[in-house]
């Protein structure tokens, strides 16, 4: 297989790794696959991705995080190129939803043996994304990380923290009207609203995981009291499997979601990144509109036929 490589070293795990770009070549030489790495251009990143699908490649393998993968995703979708995916991001919630390791040798050889599969992508405003899409309060959250990324000291730690206690008064909550599918609209009153692409697991040990990402569903999610309290609720309920019965949220399933607002802008945070877009907010999903090299599902073991399990010569009761 003929890949194009294109690594973000902006991307979490990946700052402050010099050789980054030699570490992932030698992994993807020591796994058999023929990878070209695309080198800087001065249109950044969105450059090296549209000379990496031109490069003619069987697949344009991409080493960050959750966004760097949707900003590929959205070059890729619709075509034949595959894409394969590096996590050299600081969640990867994608690369775990499709199995694939977090250590770069066995990515590697992941990607060498891996199959194609066809996933959603979902989009709004002409902006694509794979995971999530979040406004409200987790969205300026977001871009103070962001503001710091790459800079992770005692004190930037402990103003993100601060940031993060200051969001509990300082972002009031957001007026809303959503309409699922185009039915009746309804008015939200809330500081936190997620749409994210296919819905989330209820199953212990499972946080913010995802059981299908080809469903071709868009998962609604609006908080209820939002705040610290709440978060950590939240994050115990998704690992013991019992988030959905607590009432921490209001979950809707739709293939489409719009959301008016009276504000002439909103803060829309895309599987990490932050982007300004003018409402009204027009969720959607491209069913199957991607493909991805992931893991091969492991092999099922059937049980031998009664014939061969039982000796010859012996009775069955």
């Amino acid at each position: 297989m003929r890949i194009a490589v294109v690594i973000n070293s902006a991307s979490g795990t990946a700052l402050g790794r010099d050789r980054i770009a030699e570490e992932v070549a030698r992994h993807l030489a020591a796994a058999g696959l023929d990878a070209e790495l695309i080198p800087d251009l001065p249109g950044g990143l969105l450059a090296r991705l549209d000379a990496a699908v031109a490069h003619g490649a069987d697949a344009v393998v991409v080493g960050g995080g959750d966004g760097t993968i949707a900003a590929a995703a959205a070059r890729l979708m619709g075509g034949p190129t595959a894409l394969g995916i590096l996590p050299l991001g600081t969640m990867n919630m994608l690369a775990k939803d499709l199995g694939i390791p977090l250590d770069l040798d066995q990515a590697a050889e992941a990607l060498a043996h891996g199959a194609i599969r066809e996933i959603d992508v979902a989009e709004v405003n002409g902006h694509f994304f794979l995971c999530s899409s979040v406004i409200g309060s987790p969205s300026w959250l977001g871009r103070h990380r962001e503001k710091h990324r790459g800079r992770a000291s005692l004190r930037n730690r402990i103003a993100f923290a601060l940031a993060a206690l200051r969001s509990e008064w300082k972002h009031r909550p957001m007026r809303l009207s959503v309409s699922l599918d185009g039915g009746r609209a309804v008015r939200l009153w809330t500081r936190a609203l997620s749409v994210a692409n296919n819905p989330y697991a209820e199953a212990f040990g499972q946080v913010m995981a995802k059981p299908e990402l080809d469903g071709g569903r868009l998962a609604l999610y609006v908080a209820r009291r939002y705040g610290a309290w709440w978060w950590v609720r939240l994050m115990v309920g998704m690992f013991l499997g019992t988030w959905r019965g607590a009432r921490l949220v209001h979950e809707r399933t739709a293939r489409g979601v719009t959301i008016h607002t009276p504000r002439t802008a909103v803060r829309v945070m895309n599987d990490g990144e932050a982007v300004l877009l003018p409402p009204p907010l027009v969720y959607r999903t491209h069913p199957g509109a991607l493909r991805v090299i992931a893991p091969r599902p492991a092999p099922v073991t059937v049980d031998a036929p009664l014939e061969q399990a039982v000796p010859p010569g012996a009775a069955i009761a």
